[in-house]
């Protein structure tokens, strides 16, 4: 397996920190570099790679602005902001990045982005070995059963999922739906990186989050754009998304 990798920041010095880091990791490649964002989308068409580490100010176009035209060429590409910015992350997550990672880079966190990039394409090669004869499209949906029929639901529509009774309710922009299903198995179904286990009867799109309030001693509650409901997150969980968004 080797993994493609593209380095984009406008500081020689900080793509040199990572390109010592990624070429010590087995399995990646760098095939690439760019000092500012259109370089950057330029080899992107050109080289192919599957992982583009962006910086965010760049000269000619920025880190944002380039993802978004990144994604429309291939929304399968993996792109990891590394950036001094911290201010820039609901941004970053509206072009569902695949992780945003802050200056100045700690090893050990770039190392745990790229050990997770690998169990996915690990997954991804499998798969494409199992369907060597019969390709399945990918399905950007949830597909869910109850008493009206079958739902096919746009995962990226889906801002919050929670149990209420017996059933269990998905949240989107604009509509509300609910199954049967428990929240595991609709959990393992997702398979996105932006949906957070934050309370054993909420899962959340962590792109869609506006804030995240006290509630209590040991609880907080997390609020959303785009709807007004609100779910509930541990204090145990809500240490997890701070690592998760590199939250000191």
């Amino acid at each position: 397996m080797c993994i493609k990798v593209l380095i984009a920041d406008d500081e020689s010095g900080m793509r040199l920190v990572l390109r010592k880091i990624i070429e010590k990791t087995a399995d990646f490649q760098i095939v690439g570099e760019a000092e500012d964002g259109s370089s950057a989308l330029s080899l992107v068409e050109e080289l192919n790679p599957q992982v583009i580490f962006l910086d965010i100010e760049m000269p000619n176009l920025d880190g944002i602005e380039c993802a978004r035209l990144i994604s429309d060429i291939d929304p399968k590409k993996m792109i990891v902001f590394a950036t001094a910015h911290p201010g820039y992350m609901p941004d970053a997550f509206e072009v569902y990045a695949f992780d945003y990672i802050t200056k100045p880079f700690k090893v050990d966190r770039i190392l745990k982005t790229l050990n997770r990039i690998k169990e996915i394409a690990a997954g991804e090669n499998i798969r494409t070995h199992e369907n060597t004869v019969f390709q399945q499209p990918v399905i950007d949906k949830l597909i869910i059963k109850n008493k009206d029929g079958i739902n096919f639901i746009d995962i990226d529509s889906i801002v919050l999922i929670q149990r209420e009774g017996k059933s269990t309710a998905i949240c989107t922009v604009d509509n509300k739906y609910t199954t049967s299903e428990g929240l595991s198995d609709i959990e393992e179904r997702l398979g996105k990186i932006n949906f957070f286990r934050c309370h054993k009867s909420y899962i959340i799109n962590t792109s869609k989050i506006t804030k995240i309030s006290p509630y209590g001693r040991w609880t907080y509650i997390v609020h959303f754009k785009d709807i007004e409901n609100d779910a509930l997150i541990t204090h145990k969980k809500y240490e997890e998304l701070k690592i998760l968004f590199n939250l000191s």
